[in-house]
């Protein structure tokens, strides 16, 4: 049995030699994902080109995700190897100045203005477990530790939303966006997504890109459809999430993300401390595990690994961990029965344009068909992904292959559930497309001879990209 749901690893320093790299995608990496937070661009692409050469080298499609870092706020550099804040102490709140630090008793804030802050006020540091309550406000705010620990380096700050006036993307998001895509990055991660206008804002500056929009705010949360309905995928980004809105809540928003993403035919991406313990223990905990097998179940394109790849002690055996418990996962997974509800939520979606509407229409057809005639696998035929992601959205039993003339599209499809992309030509009349591509999947050894195939496939002379033909062929 062949895993569906795909795996996105983040390269840091624990992962960015070559040995590591090729030791993660034999391990089942999927998708490398690069946060621009930690690293320049010029630093970034070098990582890029090292893996690509590693993915070369395997013959496999391993898509490139670039994660923007968006208009976060954070603390100057720590002094020393890092300082602790004790319970009950208090710590002032400044606006940085050029070249200041921040020390134990004064952090100082850069990016945003601390007058802003009222008294009561939380403010948090680092991951949000060292939560400040704001006692005394002003230029110089006066904090108390509620909870405290250790901070070091440049640690997040988040101050709460009614008092942050940042935006995404931001001008340095933008300029980064035009040289990951003018680089060739498959996809760009657009962080804190507040409305599907942060998405049009990055499409106008590059209307080529493959944008993945972050949700992370209450405010993505309003506005979720809209968003999934502009963007190309969906990240459901449960740190940031958890801190924005309450912690009760984040499952719950984690499933209608899921849902939503999936009903519109886009990859969503779940992530955040999956395999925490990872980062230094060789084996997960049974709470995290359950996590991940409850991922599979919500219906999630792809699972990410953060820390647990970065800077861990054994990336590639977190992955291979991952692979191993999705798989498990996969085996109870009610296929028919996600089918059946994904498509009543395709259809009530108003946002849906007319030509996805044709596609997805044909797409349910070829589900259908899946089960009634006993097929043994389903071909899409597609330059952009978009009619193999359609027949993904139901989840299909079957395998699903892509068949694509683009190395970009067969790269950007590793991040979407059950799809396995090979390279084709695509040329000639609609009969001369369905040859190709079945006669590619099985020189791929993907389709074996005498089986029955659905293949999805639109007339190669339309000027339009519209799917709306299925094909029952028997392999001969």
């Amino acid at each position: 049995m062949t895993r569906r749901t795909k795996i996105v690893a983040t390269i840091g320093p624990a992962s960015e030699t070559r040995e590591v790299m090729g030791a993660l995608v034999d391990a089942g990496m999927d998708v490398a994902r690069f946060s621009l937070s930690h690293a320049s661009l010029d630093d970034t692409l070098a990582k890029i080109a090292r893996l690509r050469e590693v993915a070369a080298d395997r013959e496999r499609h391993i898509g490139v995700l670039a994660d923007l870092p968006g208009p976060k706020i954070r603390a100057a550099e720590v002094e020393g190897d890092g300082v602790l804040l004790a319970e009950g102490g208090t710590v002032e709140l400044v606006t940085a100045a050029n070249g200041e630090r921040s020390t134990g008793s004064r952090i100082a804030v850069e990016d945003a203005p601390v007058h802003v802050l009222e008294a009561g006020d939380r403010v948090a540091l680092g991951d949000g477990a060292i939560q400040l309550v704001v006692e005394t406000a002003g230029e110089r705010a006066v904090t108390r530790v509620a909870t405290g620990g250790w901070i070091q380096g440049r640690p997040g700050v988040l101050l709460p939303p009614s008092r942050s006036m940042l935006s995404a993307p931001t001008p340095e998001d933008l300029r980064l966006l035009e040289g990951l895509v003018d680089a060739g990055v498959d996809a760009v991660a657009v962080s804190f997504v507040r409305s599907a206008a942060d998405i049009d804002a990055a499409r106008a500056v590059r209307p080529d890109a493959f944008l993945v929009a972050k949700i992370e705010t209450a405010e993505a949360v309003e506005d979720l459809a809209s968003i999934v309905a502009t963007a190309d995928g969906v990240m459901v980004a449960r740190g940031d999430l958890g801190l924005r809105c309450a912690i009760e809540d984040v499952p719950h928003h984690q499933k209608r993300i899921i849902r939503t993403g999936v009903a519109f035919a886009r990859p969503v991406i779940t992530a955040t401390q999956m395999l925490e313990s990872m980062i230094r223990s060789p084996v997960p905990t049974r709470a995290e595990v359950s996590d991940i097998a409850n991922a599979v179940f919500d219906g999630s394109s792809a699972l990410m690994l953060s820390g647990e790849t970065a800077i861990g002690h054994d990336p590639a055996l977190a992955v291979a961990t991952m692979a191993r418990i999705a798989l498990r996962a996969e085996r109870d997974f009610d296929h028919e029965g996600w089918g059946q509800r994904v498509e009543r939520l395709q259809t009530s979606s108003p946002e849906v344009p007319v030509a996805a509407r044709v596609t997805g229409a044909v797409s349910a057809a070829a589900w259908r068909a899946a089960i009634e005639a006993d097929l043994d696998a389903i071909i899409a035929c597609t330059n952009t992904g978009a009619t193999a992601r359609a027949i993904s959205r139901f989840r299909p039993r079957i395998p699903v292959i892509a068949a694509t003339p683009s190395e970009v599209t067969a790269r950007v499809l590793s991040m979407a559930w059950g799809i396995t992309p090979i390279v084709t030509d695509r040329h000639g009349t609609t009969d001369d497309v369905v040859w190709f591509a079945v006669q590619a999947a099985v020189d791929a050894g993907l389709v074996r001879k005498d089986a029955l195939v659905g293949v999805l496939v639109g007339s190669p002379i339309e000027p339009g990209p519209i799917t709306d033909t299925l094909r029952l062929v028997r392999v001969s």
